[in-house]
């Protein structure tokens, strides 16, 4: 079976200073917020030959990048208003449920955030543009 192209794409950009449990934690978070906020990316649920059912993935693989602050900062700006995007910032690793990541980031101005990550889905060529000088991670 061939490979598919698909005519968006799903792309995860971290910032290259994090370790390697955060960098692990924060794609975590930051894909759980594309496959709510955009259903068609998620397929059907799996099942295995002794017939047990398991929960469905993305129907599209996640292309994962890293990059200096700098560039993620530039990265998010390119992608708002552009692409569907969730946010991961450094203030999330200090708080312990939903409402309290939420009231963190609502806290900072949109300019003023500490991005530690960004995940964007939209057109291949938006996120293209969007991760442009970023490198695949290792």
């Amino acid at each position: 079976m061939g490979r598919m192209r698909f005519n968006s794409k799903i792309a995860v950009l971290l910032r290259d200073d994090l370790l390697t449990w955060q960098r692990l934690n924060v794609t975590a978070f930051l894909v759980s917020g594309l496959g709510t906020a955009v259903p068609e990316l998620v397929g059907l649920p799996y099942r295995d030959g002794g017939d047990v059912e398991y929960l469905p993935m993305f129907r599209q693989p996640v292309m994962v990048f890293e990059a200096g602050k700098e560039l993620l900062t530039a990265a998010h700006a390119r992608g708002l208003g552009r692409v569907d995007m969730a946010v991961f910032t450094s203030d999330l690793f200090a708080t312990a449920h939903d409402a309290a990541n939420r009231d963190a980031v609502r806290a900072v101005a949109t300019a003023d955030l500490d991005l530690v990550g960004i995940a964007v889905h939209g057109p291949r060529n938006a996120v293209d543009k969007i991760v442009k000088g970023a490198r695949m991670h290792p």
